[in-house]
């Protein structure tokens, strides 16, 4: 098609009047028709830096534990170390938790874990050495302990510990020391003066030992076990009497084969033969295994054959009997071996 003349004009103005901004505006209108504008781009956010994570599930683990949902909060420690397998609180935390369930191999794998990632951390060496001692590895408990005290050497909890851990080792020179610094650091112990007694009477030194014994029996409750290592000292430095009213007491409290049995040796060196005759057999009665209580039985048998100028054949019969009961359940004891070879 072609434009008149005049029509060329025409346009010509209108574009003049137009301008050129006008051309832009219908040129950019155009574009957007032909390229509409880009999709917006999705931003993803950055996951969650592992350590935050971690310091969750702790946090998560501590809230639960004082709610007392321990299954739970032991999970979320476990959760937090597999994350952050350097975190020493989250494996004190999970190691506190398995230990109070009794789970004592996991708590000591916790533990033992601390204290390799932070040596210089005292829980994590002292609560490895509990737990080790609770497993009966007793060398092993003794090293962590020291570590411990190494690091807090005044703790009293160490000191008496590792004093208990020496005895239980049978090294009671060992554990004089930390059972003697257990005292010192808190003098108002019933435990502490008990195990310090028990490491005197392991030494022989029972006139300390009984002092001990008795000021622990002024500090705490007064318990069987404390009560016969008391009667057993008293015995060892000749104080029968005293012996005996300490095992009257035991036994009130709690009857046993092993308090009956020193009932008797009391009553026995007393020259109270008949007491003691009676004090043996009841042990018998507790426990017919209890050999130290046959062997009691068995003497006072063989005093009663001796006084009859050896008429009385069914008290050494019995003696002999008894005797032999005795070995059969321990042959390692060669004072009874001869006075049996004697009287049989």
């Amino acid at each position: 098609m072609s434009c008149h003349p005049g029509m060329r004009v025409v346009l010509s103005r209108l574009l003049t009047s137009l301008g050129v901004a006008a051309l832009l505006s219908a040129s950019l209108s155009a574009c957007n028709i032909l390229d509409p504008k880009p999709p917006v781009e999705l931003v993803t956010p950055e996951p969650e830096p592992a350590i935050n994570q971690a310091d969750q599930a702790l946090s998560r683990a501590e809230a639960l534990k004082r709610q007392g949902m321990l299954d739970k909060a032991r999970e979320e420690f476990e959760k937090a170390i597999a994350i952050n397998p350097n975190l020493t609180v989250a494996y004190l935390g999970a190691g506190d938790i398995y230990r109070e369930q009794g789970d004592y191999r996991n708590a000591e794998s916790r533990y033992s874990r601390a204290a390799q990632i932070e040596p210089g951390n005292f829980d994590a060496q002292y609560l490895h050495g509990l737990t080790l001692q609770l497993l009966n590895r007793l060398g092993e408990a003794v090293r962590a302990y020291l570590r411990a005290l190494t690091i807090r050497p005044d703790d009293f909890s160490a000191n008496l510990n590792l004093a208990t851990a020496y005895l239980q080792l049978g090294e009671p020179a060992q554990a004089l020391p930390y059972a003697q610094r257990a005292v010192k650091i808190d003098t108002t112990s019933g435990p502490a003066r008990t195990n310090l007694g028990s490491v005197y009477a392991a030494l022989g030194r029972h006139s300390e030992a009984v002092s001990e014994y008795q000021q622990a029996s002024e500090l705490a409750d007064l318990t069987p076990p404390l009560l016969l290592n008391l009667a057993d000292s008293l015995g060892k430095i000749g104080r029968y009497e005293e012996m005996v009213n300490t095992l009257t007491r035991l036994l009130e409290l709690q009857p046993s084969a092993a308090g009956f049995e020193r009932l008797g040796s009391a009553q026995f060196r007393l020259r109270k033969y008949p007491e003691a005759e009676t004090a043996f057999r009841k042990s018998i009665e507790l426990d017919p295994g209890y050999f130290p209580a046959l062997n009691g039985v068995a003497v006072c048998c063989l005093n009663r054959y001796v006084w009859s100028d050896k008429t009385d054949e069914a008290a050494r019969t019995e003696a002999v009997d008894l005797f032999r009961r005795s070995l059969a359940i321990d042959k390692r004891q060669p004072k009874i071996i001869e006075l049996l070879s004697r009287y049989q």
